[in-house]
């Protein structure tokens, strides 16, 4: 459900009703790209630096827990904290040569 505007009236709001739509609606129904060629479409733009690898990783289920429980971007807050912990490992290995 779609959250409500903060410009519309919750009486407006209420008061807007959709229709289930019926199957001779839905069988009518067709793609935008059918309809409109002309529309590229939506590509993804180029991803910021430092450039990351999507890949797929098995973590303990109190890890994901955890993270998801820090809020919205808790991928990134899993590569951060592999992140100091490779610099912590390159930092102790050039402290012992």
């Amino acid at each position: 459900m779609k959250k409500k505007p903060e410009h519309i009236s919750q009486k407006d709001w209420d008061d807007v009703a959709s229709p289930p739509l019926s199957n001779d609606m839905l069988q009518k129904l067709k793609s935008v790209g059918k309809l409109h060629p002309q529309i590229p479409a939506r590509v993804r733009g180029p991803q910021k630096l430092p450039v990351k690898k999507q890949l797929t990783i098995r973590l303990n289920q109190e890890i994901v827990d955890y993270f998801k429980n820090q809020g919205k971007s808790w991928q990134t807050q899993i590569n951060d904290v592999l992140i100091e912990y490779v610099k912590s490992q390159k930092s102790d290995r050039s402290r012992i040569g």
